[in-house]
């Protein structure tokens, strides 16, 4: 969905969205806790490549901004609308 899909949707369905979007923040919270923690035991255990911390990092880069900017649009139509989840 772009800007103006987001925009053309009903109350009823940016709240689904926005349900949807929070739980996939938590997946990719955990999921971004795991990569960096298989980074953090490859440094210690000596298995480190740089070749391997870089894939790491930027598999970390692109969940951590990941829908960023459909996350910002969602929040303001919320807050435009007096919507909460």
């Amino acid at each position: 969905m772009d800007k103006k899909q987001l925009n053309e949707l009903t109350d009823k369905e940016l709240l689904n969205e926005a349900k949807k979007m929070k739980s996939t923040q938590t997946i990719d919270a955990t999921l971004i806790g795991v990569l960096f923690g298989i980074l953090i035991y490859s440094i210690i255990a000596g298995n480190f490549t740089i070749f391997f911390g870089i894939l790491l990092l930027y598999a970390i880069y692109k969940l951590a901004n990941k829908e960023k900017y459909k996350r910002e649009e969602l929040k303001n139509l919320l807050k435009e609308r007096n919507l909460k989840l």
